[in-house]
Protein backbone atom coordinates (compact mmCIF):
# COMPACT_ATOMS: atom_id res chain seq x y z
CA UNK A 1 0.00 0.00 0.00
CA UNK A 2 1.03 3.68 -0.32
CA UNK A 3 3.13 4.92 2.67
CA UNK A 4 0.58 7.60 3.56
CA UNK A 5 -1.97 4.90 4.49
CA UNK A 6 0.23 3.63 7.31
CA UNK A 7 0.02 7.00 9.07
CA UNK A 8 -3.78 6.97 9.18
CA UNK A 9 -5.85 5.79 12.11
CA UNK A 10 -7.03 2.26 11.54
CA UNK A 11 -10.63 3.09 12.27
CA UNK A 12 -10.78 5.99 9.80
CA UNK A 13 -12.83 4.99 6.77
CA UNK A 14 -12.59 6.58 3.35
CA UNK A 15 -15.93 8.41 3.44
CA UNK A 16 -15.38 10.03 6.85
CA UNK A 17 -11.85 11.02 5.98
CA UNK A 18 -12.89 12.71 2.76
CA UNK A 19 -15.63 14.57 4.58
CA UNK A 20 -13.30 15.90 7.29
CA UNK A 21 -10.57 16.71 4.78
CA UNK A 22 -13.00 18.81 2.73
CA UNK A 23 -14.27 20.67 5.76
CA UNK A 24 -10.72 21.49 6.89
CA UNK A 25 -9.58 22.64 3.44
CA UNK A 26 -7.22 19.63 3.48
CA UNK A 27 -3.45 19.98 3.88
CA UNK A 28 -0.88 18.24 1.77
CA UNK A 29 -1.27 14.79 3.31
CA UNK A 30 -5.04 14.94 3.02
CA UNK A 31 -4.84 16.02 -0.59
CA UNK A 32 -2.54 13.13 -1.38
CA UNK A 33 -4.89 10.68 0.32
CA UNK A 34 -7.92 12.10 -1.45
CA UNK A 35 -6.19 11.75 -4.80
CA UNK A 36 -5.34 8.12 -4.15
CA UNK A 37 -8.78 7.32 -2.76
CA UNK A 38 -10.35 8.86 -5.83
CA UNK A 39 -8.72 6.14 -7.89
CA UNK A 40 -11.16 3.63 -6.37
CA UNK A 41 -14.57 3.21 -7.98
CA UNK A 42 -17.61 3.99 -5.88
CA UNK A 43 -18.74 0.46 -6.70
CA UNK A 44 -15.92 -1.16 -4.73
CA UNK A 45 -15.45 0.90 -1.57
CA UNK A 46 -15.30 -2.10 0.72
CA UNK A 47 -12.25 -3.60 -0.97
CA UNK A 48 -10.42 -0.39 0.00
CA UNK A 49 -11.97 -0.48 3.48
CA UNK A 50 -10.63 -4.01 4.00
CA UNK A 51 -7.11 -2.58 3.81
CA UNK A 52 -7.72 -0.03 6.55
CA UNK A 53 -10.63 -1.12 8.79
CA UNK A 54 -10.49 -3.45 11.75
CA UNK A 55 -12.63 -6.60 11.93
CA UNK A 56 -15.74 -6.27 14.08
CA UNK A 57 -14.19 -8.56 16.72
CA UNK A 58 -11.36 -6.05 17.11
CA UNK A 59 -13.61 -3.01 17.31
CA UNK A 60 -14.23 -2.20 13.65
CA UNK A 61 -17.43 -1.79 11.71
CA UNK A 62 -18.95 -4.62 9.62
CA UNK A 63 -18.44 -4.68 5.88
CA UNK A 64 -22.20 -4.83 5.39
CA UNK A 65 -25.36 -4.60 7.46
CA UNK A 66 -27.83 -5.42 4.69
CA UNK A 67 -29.09 -8.90 3.88
CA UNK A 68 -28.18 -10.88 0.80
CA UNK A 69 -31.08 -11.78 -1.54
CA UNK A 70 -33.64 -13.89 0.28
CA UNK A 71 -35.03 -17.20 -0.95
CA UNK A 72 -37.40 -18.30 -2.38
CA UNK A 73 -38.39 -15.72 -4.99
CA UNK A 74 -42.06 -15.45 -5.94
CA UNK A 75 -44.69 -13.04 -7.21
CA UNK A 76 -48.29 -13.10 -8.39
CA UNK A 77 -47.41 -15.90 -10.83
CA UNK A 78 -47.02 -18.37 -7.97
CA UNK A 79 -50.08 -16.98 -6.20
CA UNK A 80 -52.23 -17.52 -9.28
CA UNK A 81 -50.81 -21.03 -9.82
CA UNK A 82 -51.71 -22.10 -6.29
CA UNK A 83 -55.17 -20.54 -6.44
CA UNK A 84 -55.87 -22.25 -9.76
CA UNK A 85 -55.22 -25.63 -8.15
CA UNK A 86 -57.20 -24.69 -5.05
CA UNK A 87 -60.26 -23.68 -7.05
CA UNK A 88 -60.02 -26.68 -9.35
CA UNK A 89 -60.54 -29.03 -6.39
CA UNK A 90 -58.12 -31.40 -8.16
CA UNK A 91 -55.25 -31.49 -5.68
CA UNK A 92 -54.09 -35.06 -6.34
CA UNK A 93 -51.86 -35.85 -9.32
CA UNK A 94 -54.25 -38.52 -10.48
CA UNK A 95 -56.95 -35.90 -10.97
CA UNK A 96 -55.20 -32.70 -12.03
CA UNK A 97 -52.73 -31.97 -14.83
CA UNK A 98 -50.12 -29.71 -13.21
CA UNK A 99 -47.78 -32.53 -12.20
CA UNK A 100 -48.05 -34.05 -15.66
CA UNK A 101 -47.30 -30.65 -17.20
CA UNK A 102 -44.32 -30.15 -14.95
CA UNK A 103 -42.94 -33.57 -15.85
CA UNK A 104 -43.22 -32.68 -19.53
CA UNK A 105 -41.51 -29.32 -18.97
CA UNK A 106 -38.70 -30.89 -16.94
CA UNK A 107 -38.17 -33.53 -19.62
CA UNK A 108 -37.78 -30.76 -22.18
CA UNK A 109 -35.46 -28.80 -19.92
CA UNK A 110 -33.12 -31.73 -19.35
CA UNK A 111 -33.60 -33.33 -22.78
CA UNK A 112 -34.65 -36.56 -21.09
CA UNK A 113 -37.14 -39.06 -22.49
CA UNK A 114 -39.06 -39.65 -19.25
CA UNK A 115 -39.68 -37.86 -15.95
CA UNK A 116 -41.44 -39.04 -12.81
CA UNK A 117 -42.12 -36.31 -10.25
CA UNK A 118 -41.75 -37.39 -6.62
CA UNK A 119 -42.53 -36.06 -3.16
CA UNK A 120 -38.92 -34.93 -2.58
CA UNK A 121 -35.33 -35.61 -3.59
CA UNK A 122 -35.00 -38.44 -1.09
CA UNK A 123 -38.03 -40.07 -2.72
CA UNK A 124 -36.37 -39.68 -6.11
CA UNK A 125 -33.33 -41.63 -4.93
CA UNK A 126 -35.50 -44.18 -3.12
CA UNK A 127 -37.55 -44.74 -6.28
CA UNK A 128 -34.43 -45.08 -8.43
CA UNK A 129 -32.90 -47.72 -6.19
CA UNK A 130 -36.28 -49.43 -5.78
CA UNK A 131 -36.85 -49.59 -9.53
CA UNK A 132 -33.44 -51.25 -9.82
CA UNK A 133 -34.48 -53.78 -7.14
CA UNK A 134 -31.67 -52.78 -4.80
CA UNK A 135 -32.18 -54.65 -1.54
CA UNK A 136 -30.69 -56.55 1.39
CA UNK A 137 -27.23 -57.94 0.71
CA UNK A 138 -26.49 -55.42 -2.04
CA UNK A 139 -23.80 -52.74 -1.98
CA UNK A 140 -24.12 -49.21 -3.38
CA UNK A 141 -21.07 -47.01 -3.91
CA UNK A 142 -21.60 -43.49 -2.55
CA UNK A 143 -19.52 -40.41 -1.68
CA UNK A 144 -18.97 -39.37 1.94
CA UNK A 145 -19.39 -35.67 1.11
CA UNK A 146 -23.13 -35.34 0.56
CA UNK A 147 -26.38 -34.69 2.37
CA UNK A 148 -27.46 -37.57 4.59
CA UNK A 149 -30.49 -38.38 2.38
CA UNK A 150 -28.21 -40.07 -0.16
CA UNK A 151 -27.15 -42.58 2.48
CA UNK A 152 -30.57 -42.94 4.10
CA UNK A 153 -32.03 -44.00 0.75
CA UNK A 154 -29.51 -46.86 0.61
CA UNK A 155 -30.20 -47.86 4.21
CA UNK A 156 -33.96 -47.76 3.63
CA UNK A 157 -33.47 -50.56 1.11
CA UNK A 158 -31.31 -52.42 3.65
CA UNK A 159 -28.34 -52.27 1.30
CA UNK A 160 -24.78 -51.50 2.36
CA UNK A 161 -23.42 -48.02 1.56
CA UNK A 162 -19.80 -48.24 0.47
CA UNK A 163 -18.01 -44.91 0.72
CA UNK A 164 -15.36 -43.83 -1.77
CA UNK A 165 -13.12 -40.94 -0.76
CA UNK A 166 -13.43 -37.32 -1.89
CA UNK A 167 -11.32 -35.44 -4.42
CA UNK A 168 -10.27 -32.40 -2.32
CA UNK A 169 -9.91 -30.09 -5.33
CA UNK A 170 -13.50 -30.54 -6.49
CA UNK A 171 -15.33 -31.82 -3.36
CA UNK A 172 -16.71 -34.61 -5.60
CA UNK A 173 -16.33 -38.38 -5.28
CA UNK A 174 -12.83 -39.39 -6.39
CA UNK A 175 -13.78 -41.40 -9.47
CA UNK A 176 -10.29 -42.92 -9.72
CA UNK A 177 -10.92 -44.76 -6.45
CA UNK A 178 -14.30 -46.25 -7.35
CA UNK A 179 -13.10 -49.40 -9.08
CA UNK A 180 -11.14 -50.58 -6.03
CA UNK A 181 -14.35 -50.45 -3.98
CA UNK A 182 -16.38 -52.68 -6.33
CA UNK A 183 -17.22 -56.24 -5.27
CA UNK A 184 -19.50 -58.94 -6.63
CA UNK A 185 -22.24 -57.41 -4.45
CA UNK A 186 -22.01 -53.92 -6.00
CA UNK A 187 -25.32 -53.21 -7.74
CA UNK A 188 -25.13 -49.44 -8.26
CA UNK A 189 -22.72 -46.52 -8.35
CA UNK A 190 -24.30 -43.32 -7.06
CA UNK A 191 -22.21 -40.19 -7.59
CA UNK A 192 -23.54 -36.94 -6.14
CA UNK A 193 -23.02 -33.69 -8.06
CA UNK A 194 -22.26 -31.86 -4.83
CA UNK A 195 -22.86 -28.14 -4.75
CA UNK A 196 -24.27 -28.28 -8.27
CA UNK A 197 -21.03 -29.14 -10.07
CA UNK A 198 -20.75 -32.41 -12.00
CA UNK A 199 -18.70 -35.29 -10.67
CA UNK A 200 -16.21 -36.88 -13.09
CA UNK A 201 -18.92 -38.38 -15.29
CA UNK A 202 -16.61 -39.70 -18.02
CA UNK A 203 -14.63 -41.85 -15.61
CA UNK A 204 -17.68 -42.99 -13.66
CA UNK A 205 -19.66 -43.97 -16.75
CA UNK A 206 -16.70 -45.85 -18.21
CA UNK A 207 -16.40 -47.92 -15.04
CA UNK A 208 -20.14 -48.52 -14.86
CA UNK A 209 -20.34 -49.56 -18.50
CA UNK A 210 -17.32 -51.84 -18.36
CA UNK A 211 -18.37 -53.49 -15.10
CA UNK A 212 -22.07 -53.57 -16.09
CA UNK A 213 -23.10 -51.64 -12.98
CA UNK A 214 -25.88 -49.05 -13.32
CA UNK A 215 -25.02 -45.45 -12.44
CA UNK A 216 -27.65 -43.46 -10.52
CA UNK A 217 -26.89 -39.74 -10.63
CA UNK A 218 -27.82 -37.87 -7.48
CA UNK A 219 -28.27 -34.46 -9.11
CA UNK A 220 -30.45 -33.10 -6.32
CA UNK A 221 -28.32 -29.94 -6.12
CA UNK A 222 -27.50 -29.68 -9.82
CA UNK A 223 -30.41 -28.15 -11.75
CA UNK A 224 -29.18 -27.03 -15.20
CA UNK A 225 -25.64 -28.28 -14.57
CA UNK A 226 -23.97 -29.68 -17.69
CA UNK A 227 -21.25 -32.13 -18.62
CA UNK A 228 -19.87 -31.67 -22.12
CA UNK A 229 -22.94 -29.67 -23.06
CA UNK A 230 -25.54 -32.19 -21.85
CA UNK A 231 -27.58 -31.88 -18.68
CA UNK A 232 -26.45 -33.93 -15.70
CA UNK A 233 -28.90 -36.66 -14.80
CA UNK A 234 -29.06 -37.88 -18.40
CA UNK A 235 -25.85 -39.93 -18.29
CA UNK A 236 -26.78 -42.54 -15.69
CA UNK A 237 -29.73 -44.91 -15.89
CA UNK A 238 -31.55 -42.34 -13.76
CA UNK A 239 -30.96 -38.79 -12.58
CA UNK A 240 -32.46 -37.63 -9.29
CA UNK A 241 -33.42 -34.03 -8.47
CA UNK A 242 -34.71 -32.22 -5.40
CA UNK A 243 -37.00 -29.20 -5.18
CA UNK A 244 -36.67 -28.77 -1.41
CA UNK A 245 -36.77 -25.28 0.11
CA UNK A 246 -33.06 -24.46 -0.37
CA UNK A 247 -32.78 -25.75 -3.93
CA UNK A 248 -32.31 -23.59 -7.04
CA UNK A 249 -35.71 -24.80 -8.25
CA UNK A 250 -38.08 -25.13 -5.33
CA UNK A 251 -41.62 -25.86 -4.25
CA UNK A 252 -40.70 -26.20 -0.57
CA UNK A 253 -40.57 -29.95 -1.14
CA UNK A 254 -40.59 -32.04 -4.28
CA UNK A 255 -38.35 -34.14 -6.48
CA UNK A 256 -38.06 -35.83 -9.85
CA UNK A 257 -36.37 -38.77 -11.55
CA UNK A 258 -35.41 -38.60 -15.22
CA UNK A 259 -34.44 -41.54 -17.42
CA UNK A 260 -34.10 -42.48 -21.08
CA UNK A 261 -35.03 -46.11 -20.43
CA UNK A 262 -38.67 -46.87 -21.34
CA UNK A 263 -39.05 -49.95 -19.13
CA UNK A 264 -37.25 -48.37 -16.19
CA UNK A 265 -39.54 -45.34 -16.45
CA UNK A 266 -42.58 -47.58 -15.91
CA UNK A 267 -40.93 -49.30 -12.95
CA UNK A 268 -40.12 -45.88 -11.47
CA UNK A 269 -43.71 -44.77 -11.86
CA UNK A 270 -45.17 -47.88 -10.28
CA UNK A 271 -42.66 -47.81 -7.40
CA UNK A 272 -43.57 -44.23 -6.51
CA UNK A 273 -47.31 -45.04 -6.87
CA UNK A 274 -47.61 -48.04 -4.54
CA UNK A 275 -47.00 -50.52 -7.38
CA UNK A 276 -49.84 -49.13 -9.45
CA UNK A 277 -49.41 -48.49 -13.15
CA UNK A 278 -50.29 -45.20 -14.82
CA UNK A 279 -53.99 -44.40 -14.77
CA UNK A 280 -55.78 -45.28 -17.99
CA UNK A 281 -59.33 -44.54 -19.09
CA UNK A 282 -60.72 -46.78 -16.39
CA UNK A 283 -59.58 -46.74 -12.77
CA UNK A 284 -58.19 -50.14 -11.84
CA UNK A 285 -56.16 -51.87 -9.19
CA UNK A 286 -53.54 -53.53 -11.35
CA UNK A 287 -50.18 -53.82 -9.58
CA UNK A 288 -46.72 -54.29 -11.02
CA UNK A 289 -43.10 -54.38 -9.92
CA UNK A 290 -41.74 -55.90 -6.73
CA UNK A 291 -42.70 -53.29 -4.10
CA UNK A 292 -43.55 -49.64 -3.85
CA UNK A 293 -44.53 -46.64 -1.75
CA UNK A 294 -46.53 -43.45 -2.00
CA UNK A 295 -43.89 -40.97 -3.17
CA UNK A 296 -46.15 -38.83 -5.37
CA UNK A 297 -45.90 -35.08 -5.91
CA UNK A 298 -49.06 -33.04 -5.19
CA UNK A 299 -50.76 -30.79 -7.72
CA UNK A 300 -49.98 -27.67 -5.64
CA UNK A 301 -46.26 -28.36 -5.89
CA UNK A 302 -46.51 -29.17 -9.58
CA UNK A 303 -48.15 -25.80 -10.23
CA UNK A 304 -45.60 -23.99 -8.08
CA UNK A 305 -42.71 -25.63 -9.92
CA UNK A 306 -44.13 -24.67 -13.30
CA UNK A 307 -44.17 -21.05 -12.15
CA UNK A 308 -40.66 -21.26 -10.71
CA UNK A 309 -39.29 -22.76 -13.92
CA UNK A 310 -39.84 -19.45 -15.70
CA UNK A 311 -37.10 -17.82 -13.60
CA UNK A 312 -34.61 -20.68 -13.48
CA UNK A 313 -32.40 -19.81 -16.46
CA UNK A 314 -32.18 -16.09 -15.66
CA UNK A 315 -31.25 -16.87 -12.06
CA UNK A 316 -28.71 -19.43 -13.25
CA UNK A 317 -26.97 -16.87 -15.47
CA UNK A 318 -26.65 -14.50 -12.51
CA UNK A 319 -25.10 -17.26 -10.42
CA UNK A 320 -22.75 -18.17 -13.27
CA UNK A 321 -21.38 -14.64 -13.52
CA UNK A 322 -21.12 -14.03 -9.79
CA UNK A 323 -19.48 -17.38 -9.05
CA UNK A 324 -16.85 -16.87 -11.75
CA UNK A 325 -16.04 -13.38 -10.46
CA UNK A 326 -16.00 -14.45 -6.82
CA UNK A 327 -13.75 -17.45 -7.48
CA UNK A 328 -11.19 -15.27 -9.25
CA UNK A 329 -11.15 -12.65 -6.50
CA UNK A 330 -11.05 -15.08 -3.56
CA UNK A 331 -8.28 -17.15 -5.14
CA UNK A 332 -5.96 -14.15 -4.74
CA UNK A 333 -6.21 -14.40 -0.94
CA UNK A 334 -3.59 -16.78 0.51
CA UNK A 335 -5.34 -19.71 2.19
CA UNK A 336 -8.59 -19.45 0.20
CA UNK A 337 -8.92 -22.20 -2.44
CA UNK A 338 -12.25 -22.23 -4.33
CA UNK A 339 -13.46 -25.64 -5.48
CA UNK A 340 -12.45 -26.51 -9.02
CA UNK A 341 -14.55 -28.09 -11.76
CA UNK A 342 -13.47 -30.99 -13.95
CA UNK A 343 -12.62 -30.26 -17.57
CA UNK A 344 -15.86 -31.89 -18.71
CA UNK A 345 -17.98 -29.45 -16.71
CA UNK A 346 -19.54 -26.97 -19.12
CA UNK A 347 -21.86 -25.51 -16.47
CA UNK A 348 -22.27 -25.66 -12.72
CA UNK A 349 -25.56 -25.02 -10.97
CA UNK A 350 -23.70 -23.12 -8.22
CA UNK A 351 -26.10 -24.40 -5.59
CA UNK A 352 -23.19 -23.91 -3.23
CA UNK A 353 -20.05 -21.86 -3.62
CA UNK A 354 -17.52 -24.07 -1.87
CA UNK A 355 -13.93 -23.36 -0.91
CA UNK A 356 -11.21 -24.76 1.29
CA UNK A 357 -9.87 -22.60 4.10
CA UNK A 358 -6.19 -22.95 5.00
CA UNK A 359 -5.69 -21.74 8.55
CA UNK A 360 -1.89 -21.82 8.20
CA UNK A 361 -2.14 -18.94 5.72
CA UNK A 362 -4.41 -17.15 8.22
CA UNK A 363 -1.85 -17.13 11.05
CA UNK A 364 -3.36 -20.29 12.52
CA UNK A 365 -6.83 -18.78 12.86
CA UNK A 366 -9.19 -21.77 13.37
CA UNK A 367 -11.93 -22.20 10.79
CA UNK A 368 -14.60 -21.73 13.46
CA UNK A 369 -13.19 -18.29 14.25
CA UNK A 370 -12.96 -17.45 10.54
CA UNK A 371 -16.63 -18.36 10.08
CA UNK A 372 -17.60 -16.30 13.12
CA UNK A 373 -15.55 -13.34 11.90
CA UNK A 374 -17.20 -13.50 8.47
CA UNK A 375 -20.62 -13.57 10.13
CA UNK A 376 -19.65 -10.51 12.19
CA UNK A 377 -18.86 -8.74 8.92
CA UNK A 378 -22.36 -9.50 7.63
CA UNK A 379 -21.28 -12.44 5.44
CA UNK A 380 -23.18 -15.65 6.31
CA UNK A 381 -21.29 -18.86 5.64
CA UNK A 382 -20.96 -22.35 7.06
CA UNK A 383 -18.50 -25.19 7.45
CA UNK A 384 -20.57 -27.62 5.38
CA UNK A 385 -20.92 -31.36 5.84
CA UNK A 386 -19.40 -33.61 8.47
CA UNK A 387 -17.84 -36.98 7.50
CA UNK A 388 -20.86 -39.21 6.88
CA UNK A 389 -18.85 -42.41 6.95
CA UNK A 390 -18.11 -41.90 10.66
CA UNK A 391 -21.60 -40.86 11.74
CA UNK A 392 -22.94 -43.15 14.52
CA UNK A 393 -26.35 -43.63 12.90
CA UNK A 394 -24.87 -45.94 10.26
CA UNK A 395 -23.30 -48.25 12.82
CA UNK A 396 -26.60 -48.12 14.73
CA UNK A 397 -28.37 -49.29 11.57
CA UNK A 398 -25.91 -52.19 11.30
CA UNK A 399 -26.89 -53.29 14.82
CA UNK A 400 -30.54 -53.67 13.88
CA UNK A 401 -32.11 -57.09 13.45
CA UNK A 402 -32.38 -56.79 9.67
CA UNK A 403 -28.70 -55.99 9.08
CA UNK A 404 -27.58 -58.59 11.62
CA UNK A 405 -29.59 -61.25 9.82
CA UNK A 406 -28.48 -60.32 6.29
CA UNK A 407 -24.79 -59.45 6.60
CA UNK A 408 -22.04 -61.65 7.99
CA UNK A 409 -20.43 -60.39 11.23
CA UNK A 410 -17.05 -59.95 9.55
CA UNK A 411 -18.61 -57.79 6.79
CA UNK A 412 -20.13 -55.39 9.30
CA UNK A 413 -17.08 -55.45 11.56
CA UNK A 414 -14.76 -54.57 8.69
CA UNK A 415 -16.99 -51.93 7.15
CA UNK A 416 -15.48 -48.94 9.01
CA UNK A 417 -11.93 -49.72 7.94
CA UNK A 418 -13.04 -50.52 4.40
CA UNK A 419 -14.77 -47.17 4.05
CA UNK A 420 -12.14 -44.90 5.61
CA UNK A 421 -11.97 -41.58 3.74
CA UNK A 422 -8.95 -39.56 4.95
CA UNK A 423 -9.11 -36.98 2.16
CA UNK A 424 -12.76 -36.32 2.97
CA UNK A 425 -11.93 -35.89 6.65
CA UNK A 426 -9.57 -33.07 5.70
CA UNK A 427 -12.13 -31.51 3.34
CA UNK A 428 -14.71 -31.50 6.13
CA UNK A 429 -12.22 -29.70 8.38
CA UNK A 430 -11.45 -27.03 5.76
CA UNK A 431 -14.70 -26.42 3.85
CA UNK A 432 -16.50 -23.10 3.75
CA UNK A 433 -19.82 -22.60 1.96
CA UNK A 434 -21.79 -19.69 0.57
CA UNK A 435 -25.36 -20.52 -0.43
CA UNK A 436 -26.99 -20.13 -3.84
CA UNK A 437 -29.17 -17.18 -2.86
CA UNK A 438 -26.01 -15.18 -2.14
CA UNK A 439 -24.94 -15.84 -5.73
CA UNK A 440 -28.08 -13.98 -6.86
CA UNK A 441 -26.71 -10.73 -5.44
CA UNK A 442 -25.01 -7.82 -7.18
CA UNK A 443 -21.34 -7.45 -8.08
CA UNK A 444 -21.06 -5.19 -5.03
CA UNK A 445 -22.34 -8.08 -2.89
CA UNK A 446 -19.53 -10.25 -4.22
CA UNK A 447 -17.06 -7.46 -3.44
CA UNK A 448 -18.34 -7.45 0.14
CA UNK A 449 -17.55 -11.15 0.50
CA UNK A 450 -14.03 -10.55 -0.80
CA UNK A 451 -13.55 -7.47 1.37
CA UNK A 452 -14.55 -9.36 4.51
CA UNK A 453 -12.17 -12.23 3.74
CA UNK A 454 -9.33 -9.78 3.02
CA UNK A 455 -9.97 -7.90 6.24
CA UNK A 456 -9.88 -11.12 8.26
CA UNK A 457 -6.73 -12.30 6.50
CA UNK A 458 -5.00 -8.98 7.23
CA UNK A 459 -5.82 -9.21 10.94
CA UNK A 460 -5.79 -13.00 11.32
CA UNK A 461 -3.02 -13.06 13.93
CA UNK A 462 -4.90 -10.64 16.18
CA UNK A 463 -8.16 -12.53 15.71
CA UNK A 464 -6.47 -15.82 16.56
CA UNK A 465 -5.50 -14.37 19.94
CA UNK A 466 -8.90 -12.84 20.67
Amino acid sequence: MFPVFSTMKKNLNRRNFLKSATQASAGAVALRYAAVAGMFSANVPNIFAAETDLPVKLGGKPVRTTLFPTWPVYDETEEKALLDVLHSKKWFRGEGQHVNQFEAAFMKLTDAKHCVATANGTSAVLASLGALDVGPGDEVIVPPYTFVATINAVLMHHALPVFVDTDPETFQIDAKKIEAAITDRTVAIMPVHVGGSPADIDTIMEIGSRRKIPVVEDACQAHLAEWRGNKVGTYGVTGCFSFQASKNLTAGEGGAVITNDDELAERLYSFHNNCRARKTASYNFTYRGTRGANLRLAEFQGALLLAQLARLETQAKTRDANAAYLAKQLAEIPGIVPAKNYDGCTRSAHHLFMLRYGKDQFAGLPRAKFLAAMADEGIPCSGGYSPLNTEPFIQNAFKTRAYQRVYAPDVLAGWAERTRCPANDKVCDEAVWFTQNMMLGSRADMDDIVAAAKKIHLHAAELAKS
